[in-house]
């Protein structure tokens, strides 16, 4: 199971199955009945094409990976399972959970197979290994999870309730994955990833987070534009973006060198939060009724 999880990477898998849940319940019209069998057929495949993707990119990457500190001992690179079996069984997954997802949607099966192309396909062998700035396109394929739950019970995924839970992802990514960056340049510089902090310096890095971060920030705090949105929105989403900009003009100030973790951690637990507060929102009447 250890190994399992590792080769599948089931914190990442974690998330973007819970990002798919907060896509349905948004997605999910109240004039729909509502089938355990059909939700956790998303859930399930979400899960195992997130897993087999996550697993065929360890196999592609398994070279590279020997030459990071971080990342030298995963399964494949460290040799504890083979590129074949991990690749036989990466293949297994990402064609069972496409099954999984054609009987939830046609649409979610559609979105789940661009997202293995785009992540898998031009991301891993075009823009990460070429392109300082891969980070923002390679963000496509890491946001459609919410677009794939979405589209299991709504076709209309060019809604602005979408559209909100796409750019939120979208934008998150660009400072949680250059916060990274900037905590482990030197494997990525010894992997010879061209990474922000590796090919910019830090400067134009934090400069360049920093952007990114106001724009997430931004898109929640303009959500009443998206969504109806009630109290919820005051009681978390306020407080939640004037702290994460407060955590980065601390990060900032230290030039990258202190108070990583803090932003890091709240740039996660907001990302969270903003995903959760629509879901909230659209369903708090059941909560009002019950009192």
């Amino acid at each position: 199971m250890k190994l399992f999880a590792q080769l599948t990477k089931v914190g990442i898998t974690i998330f973007v199955v819970l990002s798919a849940i907060a896509g349905y319940a948004t997605g999910f019209e109240s004039e729909r009945s509502f089938v355990w069998s059909h939700f956790f057929d998303l859930v399930l495949g979400v899960f195992v094409l997130s897993s087999g993707s996550l697993a065929l990119n360890q196999v592609q990457e398994y070279k590279l990976d020997s030459l990071m500190k971080r990342t030298a001992n995963r399964p494949v690179a460290s040799g504890k399972i083979t590129p074949t079996a991990a690749g036989l069984m990466a293949f297994f997954f990402i064609f069972t959970g496409l099954q999984l997802l054609w009987e939830v949607s046609e649409l979610s099966a559609y979105l789940g197979l661009a997202t293995v192309l785009l992540y898998n396909g031009v991301y891993t062998y075009y823009w990460k290994p070429k392109w300082i700035y891969a980070a923002i396109p390679g963000a496509i394929p890491g946001t459609l999870p919410v677009t794939i739950g979405y589209a299991a019970v709504n076709n209309n995924v060019f809604s602005s309730e979408s559209i909100y839970l796409f750019l939120i992802l979208f934008l998150w990514q660009m400072p949680h994955f250059w916060a990274l960056a900037i905590k482990f340049k030197d494997d990525y510089r010894e992997g010879g990833i061209p990474t922000l902090p590796v090919a910019l310096g830090m400067e134009k890095t934090l400069y360049q987070m920093g952007m990114y971060t106001l724009a997430y920030v931004g898109c929640a705090l303009a959500s009443p534009m998206f969504y109806k949105t009630s109290w919820f929105y005051i009681l978390l989403v306020v407080p939640v973006s004037l702290k994460l900009l407060q955590e980065y003009a601390k990060f900032h100030k230290s030039q990258g060198k202190d108070n990583w973790l803090k932003f890091f951690m709240w740039v996660n637990v907001s990302v969270l939060i903003f995903l959760l507060v629509p879901v909230l929102d659209k369903w708090n009447f059941l909560f009002i009724k019950s009192n």
